[in-house]
């Protein structure tokens, strides 16, 4: 019986089968999983050792497994890597830098798909904030996920000044995306004109 999983989420058969034969030979068990509903059933049933998550997946989006994925403090943890042939899909929603998981842009080579996963498992190590109790305690990931209204801080209360200070981190990484894009779309209109 093999000792770790690495759980292979893509809607094509051909990728799922080409990471399995770019894997070097060891002592682990490929799972595979069609689409999202199947491998967040999975992620939740057999806690892998790596998840490799295709972003644009049908019944459930990788979106939505990673969001839920990132929701639970155990899962959270799992060296994961996310796959998709437009790395400008994961950055709508994701900006970079991406500091706990490693992303490989599809077709890759058996060397970036390698490299990729040893930085995936450095980059799960990494320290991390613990998730605020309601989110641990089981509530929803859309409201996990959703905007947090940012109201005044009475008395200094420590929660409250991490949440804020959270707020304004990804509310920043969402400008710097903002502003990348803003750039690339400039340089593709001046590029146009004559």
């Amino acid at each position: 019986m093999a000792g770790r999983k690495i759980l292979v989420i893509d809607d094509s058969k051909v990728i799922r089968v080409r990471v399995r034969e770019m894997l070097p030979p060891g002592n682990f068990e490929v799972l595979e999983a069609k689409d999202g509903k199947e491998g967040l059933e999975f992620v939740q049933k057999e806690h892998p050792n790596l998840i490799m998550l295709d972003f644009l997946l049908p019944k459930l989006s990788g979106w939505d497994v990673f969001q839920r994925i990132q929701a639970d403090e155990t899962l959270r943890r799992i060296p994961l890597v996310l796959m998709s042939g437009r790395k400008e899909e994961v950055t709508e929603k994701i900006s970079e830098p991406f500091q706990y998981f490693e992303f490989i842009e599809k077709p890759f080579e058996k060397n970036q798909l390698i490299s990729a996963i040893k930085l995936a498992f450095q980059k799960a190590n990494l320290p991390r904030e613990p998730l605020p109790t309601s989110v641990s305690a089981g509530r929803s990931v859309a409201a996990a996920t959703a905007p947090v209204a940012v109201a005044p801080v009475s008395g200094g209360d420590a929660t409250d000044m991490a949440a804020i200070k959270a707020q304004m981190a990804k509310m920043q990484a969402e400008i710097d995306a903002l502003k990348k894009q803003l750039l690339q779309l400039k340089k593709f209109i001046q590029a146009k004109l004559p």
